[in-house]
């Protein structure tokens, strides 16, 4: 009996996710956007995932509020100039990805002259709110 291997299993895990292509190669190419080891993921039976777009016109802020689970921004247009408490802040720009940590207290805002347009990827207990907002601010 033929027992694959560690490296074998991982491509053949691979294979699985690609799509057949009407051009002559056959396949199309999977294209890594972002991975990154996250903590404060949900532990539950089950999980919800929501996929969320936004958009903050020039000027909009965000209240100010934490998240349960970590929350992913993947920028379309303009950027998105994240205040986290204790960092410096971030400016997310078109194609990026941006990871926002669980039980930090952060702001948002669209400090640019063009509308700041995002998919959210967030993955949390069924039913939990998407933000909590931070008290007395």
């Amino acid at each position: 009996m033929h027992h694959q291997s560690d490296v074998e299993t991982m491509i053949a895990g691979l294979t699985v996710g690609l799509t057949r292509s009407a051009q002559e190669s056959g396949m199309a190419k999977l294209t890594p956007i972002h991975r990154e080891v996250a903590r404060g993921m949900p532990i539950h039976p089950e999980q919800e995932i929501r996929v969320l777009s936004s958009t903050l016109l020039p000027g909009d802020v965000t209240p100010y509020h934490s998240h349960r689970y970590p929350v992913t921004v993947y920028m379309l247009d303009g950027t998105f100039t994240l205040e986290l408490d204790g960092s410096e802040p971030v400016a997310i720009k078109a194609g990026e990805v941006f990871v926002e940590p669980s039980g930090v207290n952060m702001t948002g805002f669209n400090k640019g002259d063009v509308p700041a347009r995002m998919v959210i990827f967030y993955v949390c207990a069924p039913d939990a709110p998407f933000a909590d907002p931070v008290s007395g601010a």
